[in-house]
């Protein structure tokens, strides 16, 4: 008897969840690794949520409590976005990952940011560019692991 590959709930969830994981703790490496090797700017996602969490609920939270609400977003919600752009494009992937890099990349940079108080994507600066890479390189990395984590399994038989 063969057994056809069909991608079920539980696993389309893994998969969102274990490429968004990796994506994520990619991101922080080069972030406070490469980031400043390449662009000497570490990148630092967690004073984004500090001040947005200051601006929309008028609370004052620490680096230590800002880095994993960044941390949950990134794996959990990137993951997401990855996996709906890749819904459209679903035999995509790097175009996949470009997209949703792009878009989360201008959503923090040209939308978040200018609402916080900095400037447009942060005037184009070396932030502004490391942060591209960042993004970019992660859902690149989150698109190539849910195309590998969904593609489907060769059929192989079943002896009883």
């Amino acid at each position: 008897m063969l057994l056809p590959h069909a991608s079920s709930r539980m696993q389309i969830a893994a998969s969102v969840i274990a490429a968004g994981l990796i994506g994520e703790v990619t991101f922080e490496l080069y972030a406070w690794l490469v980031s400043p090797l390449l662009f000497d700017v570490i990148l630092q996602p967690s004073n984004l949520v500090i001040a947005l969490t200051q601006k929309l609920a008028g609370l004052q939270i620490s680096h230590l409590t800002a880095f994993p609400i960044h941390f949950v977003i990134g794996s959990a919600g990137f993951g997401v976005i990855v996996y709906l752009v890749r819904l459209m494009m679903p035999a995509r992937v790097f175009l996949t990952g470009l997209v949703s890099g792009l878009i989360l990349w201008f959503v923090a940079q040209g939308i978040l940011a200018p609402f916080i108080g900095r400037s447009f994507m942060m005037d184009f600066g070396t932030y502004t560019q490391s942060s591209f890479v960042g993004h970019v390189g992660m859902t690149l990395l989150m698109s190539y692991l849910l195309d590998r984590f969904l593609a489907p399994v060769p059929a192989r038989v079943v002896t009883a």
